[in-house]
């Protein structure tokens, strides 16, 4: 079975950074257009950004200007470096390319708990 793994995530007061990366070596990552997602608790889960295998991005507008996604194919891994973190950014965040292939996958996120 696919494993695309997130990690990065953690515990950090608002304001404050993280970066997260997703491992998608188990696929032909330079060919896929990829995304994060989060979802908050109770709310349901939603797509924040995407990077197409040129490096086009777009962003969700609550993210935009302190999210940045990225990607290095060399070595198959996706980021988002997340700055001025804010508490309703607190969720769990996963990762997986834009492909009707991977329509029903959900690995099993990164958590990021952001404290006021």
């Amino acid at each position: 079975q696919v494993q695309i793994v997130e990690s990065g995530g953690g515990l950090v007061q608002a304001g404050g950074s993280l970066r997260l990366s997703c491992d998608a070596s188990v696929i032909s990552f330079s060919l896929f257009d990829m995304a994060w997602y989060r979802q908050a608790p109770g709310k349901q889960r939603e797509w924040i950004a995407s990077i197409t295998t040129t490096g086009a991005t777009d962003y969700v507008n609550s993210v935009e200007g302190r999210f940045t996604i990225s990607r290095n194919n060399a070595e198959s891994t996706m980021y988002l470096q997340m700055n001025n973190l804010k508490p309703e950014d607190t969720a769990v965040y996963y990762c997986k390319p834009l492909s009707r292939s991977f329509v029903n996958y959900w690995g099993q996120g990164t958590q990021v708990t952001v404290s006021s």
